[in-house]
């Protein structure tokens, strides 16, 4: 899936840190929630576990569903037991628990409201409409369904191009012979010219469909190229793409309100925000596009 929906760096990542977490918790409670345990009369509910497993549940070891509400309950229930110790001994008047307890009601609540956008912003409307959007501004771009045999030396290309222009089936000249263990029969479905390396590449499109190239030369070896096919690309179906789609949905929507209330708001920094730091050129993330090597393209 190559559709993309790019917007508002700042306020996307802190949009996109928080969407998990806000589309998991609802924050809304069932009108009643069955008690599963007291401790000293304090009740311990289903719903107390719900938002347990939210918290601590990606942590958990595999367990079958019954045993990770068994598994939080327990949890739970030792941590009644240890937060009122600790109230016992004061620790709620320690330096900075009012602190961490402003922190973490404050991220509640942001969670809360995020979660509130993420379930009205994505309607199938906008989804939709999102969607044409992308499907209309992707450019017209061709792309070609090709085999290769690749190996080593010149000679080997041109020993197995005889057996092709004598008559034998491509596939099965490919199994016996190539070298690129990525490729069945030397299949490797569709690709644009931009995803291959450039000699590659160029002797493959300059290809009509059915016909077969010369030797060709890479760092990768000596190739031999089939078309079998020729298209413009196509756009991915909805269904395709709809989970993308949402997420790109209610991340923006998360992402305007967060950018609203920064301008609406009076921000004072009492030191400079730094500036980014460059990551170093050798790490630096490969572009979305960048060119696979001929020996592992991907499949379609």
């Amino acid at each position: 899936m190559n559709a993309r929906f790019p917007f508002a760096p700042r306020a996307l990542a802190l949009a996109a840190a928080l969407a998990g977490a806000a589309l998991v918790g609802s924050m809304c409670q069932p009108a009643a929630a069955k008690v599963l345990a007291k401790v000293d009369g304090v009740e311990i509910t289903d719903d107390d576990v719900k938002i347990a497993l939210e918290d601590i549940g990606p942590t958990l070891p595999q367990m079958q569903p019954g045993e990770r509400e068994a598994y939080v309950l327990n949890y739970l229930i030792d941590s009644k037991l240890v937060a009122r110790e600790a109230e016992k001994q004061k620790l709620g008047d320690a330096p900075g628990f009012a602190s961490h307890l402003a922190y973490f009601r404050d991220k509640i609540l942001m969670e809360s409201l995020l979660g509130s956008i993420a379930k009205t912003a994505a309607t199938d409307d906008v989804l939709k409409k999102t969607y044409d959007d992308a499907a209309k501004a992707q450019k017209p771009q061709e792309e070609i369904h090709a085999r290769h045999i690749l190996v080593p030396t010149e000679d080997e290309a041109k020993a197995a191009l005889k057996r092709i222009q004598a008559g034998e089936d491509f596939a099965k000249v490919a199994t016996e012979l190539s070298k690129d263990p990525g490729s069945e029969g030397g299949d490797l479905g569709y690709f644009t010219k931009d995803r291959m390396v450039p000699e590659f590449a160029e002797a493959a499109f300059k290809l009509k469909v059915g016909e077969v190239s010369e030797p060709v030369k890479t760092q990768f070896g000596w190739h031999i190229i089939k078309v079998e096919d020729r298209r413009m690309k196509p756009f991915p179906t909805f269904e395709q793409v709809h989970d993308q789609v949402v997420r790109y949905v209610v991340q923006k929507a998360q992402a305007e309100l967060i950018t609203k209330l920064r301008a609406d708001a009076k921000i004072e920094r009492t030191e400079p925000e730094p500036k980014p730091a460059e990551p170093p050129k050798a790490e630096a993330p490969p572009k979305p596009e960048e060119a696979p090597k001929p020996d592992a393209a991907p499949k379609p």
